[in-house]
Order: C-alpha cells, then sequence, then structure tokens
C-alpha cells in the first residue's frame, strides 16, 4: 500500500508579513496548537513549529487536499480569508516538503543563512510533539533525519564560521587580535543595542570583566548588572583604559570623545599592551589617529560592514555545498520511504514462498523414514538456497528504479503474478 502523503504548510519572515504571521491562531507555547490539531480529520502524523520568524505545520495523510484547507482553518481561524491565507501559506508535499524541513535545519532557509539557534527550536518543538505522541513511523524519521543533515552540514561545510552581524563581527575581530578571550576585560561606552549585542557574544566567547561607562549612570547600572560587570561615569573614560583590552564605543555623541593623545599617554602606563577599540557610532566617536598607535588597534563602522560583507559572500559559498548535502540526505530518505512502500509486499512474498517451501519439505520427508539429521539439514538449506535464487529478481524489481513502471504498479504485478491478495492463496499444488 502506498505510504500517507508528506505535507508541510507553513509561513515565514520570506513570503508573509509581519501583521499577518502575528494573526495565526497560535497561543503561547505548543500545547494548545497541537491540541487543537489532534481535533483536524485526517491528520495521522504531525509536528508543528513556531519561532518569531515562521510558523510550520508537517503532517502525514491519506487525504492531502482536504486536510490542507482544515489545517489552514486551524491555524488561522476566521482571522484572514482563505484568499489571502493561500496567497502567503506555501505548502510542499512528499519530496519538497522533505526537502524544505531538511533546508530549514540546515539554517540554509533562515533570516541569516548559517545561524545555529533554528535547530535548538527545531528540536525543542520535537520533544513537545514526542511527549504527545503525535508524531509516527514517518514523522519521527524524518525529523531524526533533519537533526543528522544540520549535524553534517555544520561538520562539512563552514556555513557558520564567519560572523555575518556587525555585533558578531566585532567578535570575530576580537579573536583575530588577542587569540583566546578568555580573562580579557571589555568596556562598552554608551548603552547602546549593537554594543549590547556585542557584549553578549564577547562574554560568550570567554571576556571575564564588563565595565559600562554612560552619561547616565542609572542606564549604565542597569547594564552593567547584565553582564555582572561594573558602571562607572562617561568622566571615567580615559581612566579606565589601563585596566581593559576591548572598547566598544556608540555614544551617540556629535563629536569625538576620545583622542589619539590620550589613549597614547594609557598606552605608556598599559606597557604598550594591546588595545582593541570597536567605533560603531554614528557620527564617529574615537578619533580616526587612534589607529596610530602601536599595538592599538581601531575599527569603526564601515570596517565591520565589510567583514560582515565579505563573509557573507564566504557563507554564500559553502551554501551550495550544504544544498548539497541536503539533496543527498533527501534522496536518502526517499529510498527509505520507497523501501517501506515495498517492505509488506516483500514479507508477504517471502512468506508465501516459504510457506510452498515447508510443505513441499514436509512431504518429501515424510516419504523419508531413514534419513539422518545430517541429510535432513542439508536438503532444508538446499531448499532455503533455491527459495532464495527464485525471489532474488522479483524482489529487485520491486526496489529497483530501472522500469517504465511506477511502484505502485510494480507492487501489484507482483502481488497479482504470486496471487498473494487471492483469497485462497498462491496455488500451491501443480
Amino acid at each position: 500500500m502506498p505510504h500517507d502523503s508528506i505535507v508541510l504548510l507553513g509561513v515565514n519572515h520570506k513570503t508573509t508579513p509581519l501583521e499577518v504571521r502575528e494573526k495565526i491562531a497560535l497561543s503561547g507555547g505548543y500545547d494548545e496548537p497541537l491540541a487543537s490539531l489532534a481535533s483536524v480529520d485526517g491528520l495521522n502524523e504531525y509536528y508543528l513549529l513556531s519561532t518569531c520568524n515562521r510558523v510550520e505545520v508537517l503532517f502525514a495523510t491519506g487525504d492531502p487536499e482536504r486536510t490542507k484547507g482544515r489545517v489552514l482553518d486551524m491555524l488561522f481561524g476566521d482571522t484572514v480569508t482563505a484568499e489571502d491565507a493561500n496567497h502567503y501559506v506555501y505548502c510542499y508535499e512528499d519530496e519538497e516538503a522533505v526537502r524544505h524541513l531538511l533546508m530549514v535545519a540546515a539554517s540554509l532557509d533562515s533570516m541569516i543563512v548559517g545561524e545555529a539557534q533554528i535547530l535548538g527550536q527545531l528540536k525543542e518543538a520535537y520533544r513537545y510533539a514526542a511527549q504527545k505522541r503525535t508524531c509516527g513511523l514517518i514523522l519521527n524519521r524524518l525529523l531524526r533525519k533533519s537533526f543528522s543533515v544540520a549535524k553534517r552540514v555544520r561538520t562539512e561545510t563552514r556555513i557558520g564560521s564567519n560572523a555575518v552581524s556587525i555585533s558578531y563581527a566585532a567578535v570575530e575581530l576580537s579573536r583575530k587580535i588577542f587569540g583566546q578571550l578568555q580573562g580579557k576585560a571589555v568596556m562598552l561606552v554608551g548603552a547602546g543595542e549593537m554594543a549590547e549585542l556585542a557584549a553578549e557574544h564577547l562574554v560568550g566567547q570567554g571576556v571575564s570583566d564588563v565595565v559600562v561607562a554612560n552619561r547616565t549612570l542609572e542606564r549604565a547600572v542597569k547594564l552593567a548588572r547584565r553582564f555582572n560587570g561594573r558602571a562607572v561615569s562617561l568622566e571615567e573614560l580615559v581612566g579606565q583604559l589601563a585596566a581593559v583590552d576591548i572598547i566598544i564605543s556608540s555614544t551617540g555623541s556629535p563629536g569625538l570623545i576620545l583622542n589619539k593623545d590620550e589613549v597614547k599617554s594609557v598606552m605608556r602606563e598599559r606597557r604598550n599592551q594591546p588595545l582593541f577599540f570597536i567605533d560603531i557610532a554614528v557620527p564617529r566617536d574615537l578619533d580616526p589617529g587612534i589607529n596610530d598607535l602601536d599595538n592599538v588597534y581601531l575599527y569603526d563602522i564601515d570596517d565591520l560592514q565589510s567583514v560582515v560583507e565579505m563573509n557573507k559572500a564566504e557563507r554564500d559559498v559553502e551554501a551550495v555545498k550544504a544544498e548539497r548535502i541536503v539533496a543527498e540526505e533527501a534522496l536518502k530518505f526517499k529510498c527509505w520511504l520507497d523501501n517501506m512502500e515495498v517492505t509488506p509486499t516483500i514479507i508477504a512474498l517471502r512468506k508465501e514462498a516459504e510457506h510452498i517451501c515447508r510443505a513441499e519439505l514436509d512431504k518429501t520427508f515424510g516419504r523419508l523414514k531413514n534419513i539422518s539429521p545430517g541429510d535432513r539439514r542439508a536438503i532444508e538449506k538446499m531448499a532455503d538456497s533455491i527459495v532464495s535464487k527464485i525471489l532474488y529478481h522479483p524482489m529487485q524489481f520491486l526496489k529497483g528504479g530501472n522500469t517504465r513502471l511506477d511502484r505502485c504498479e510494480k507492487i501489484n504485478t507482483v502481488r497479482n503474478l504470486f496471487r498473494l491478495d487471492d483469497d485462497n492463496g498462491p496455488i500451491r499444488e501443480p
């Protein structure tokens, strides 16, 4: 029998504006939407992924056309017309659905290609589905396949190794200058969002001390507390340079807040230990002449943007390799599905052949009263070998793809030829 169709319905940041995505009838968490899907007729297996950028329902069904409409009704309710829903929702079936899921898991369909967060989100959604037992044989196999594909892409390509955001580009440059960041200290000058993101990345890479300098001390204290750091006033900026290694500046000041001579005096106190400045303010906070000092490195927003653009180009090259891996693994899954479809016929065919063989052996042994145990085993072994050789070509016919018949036609041919569906079974006597 043919396996259920695999269907994937979804909306994401590429296809659907935020005001429409917000109307999808999902409340917080997975419990309620999974319970709603349980009431949809025709879903034999189902799985739901919900993130800030996408909502996707993956399901197996014997009646895809009718079931798709029911799932759409569950997702949107009365908030979006059927016409609008069909306009914004993408729908993939079978091989296309498999490929899309693998692309998502490999982070090839993300807003930032190569980001690692999506795999964790997929696994979290799968944990909820597993707890509710909504996935069966097909989706369990497919989702586990998606996890292994993501791991293979990370292992065999460098798709996640290049910074494609300003904040992470700052961290990448810091590593190039200092090597390991463990034990280094960072100072945030100003409390802008981009500097805060860079600090998060730096702390994640092992930076041990965070200092926040800001005009508003209350804001500095609040941000410093987040990183278990300390707050200082902006007037203390120069005095703090001796104790830090990395400075990220984003004050929004109309003019420069630090000049070359101030840094030069600090370098004598630092005994020329490297000092790394990242100026992501527009207009710039830091004197460009600072970069002329020995062991002082200054990068501005344009420098970081250049790093990002270069890394995006490198990621695009790695994405080609990743898509080839996805194509390979999707083909492997298709082969598994195909084999699953013919398995019942293979089992039935072998069972019938063995049944005939056993009946003929019993008749033969009944006539050979004085046969020794050794001869009996030899005859049984020979009979098993004959069955295997007779079945070899029918089995290859079922499994192979080198005929003009589709799989259903091949299955029906074998079942009719060997009368596997006959109420009386195969003819056992010539």
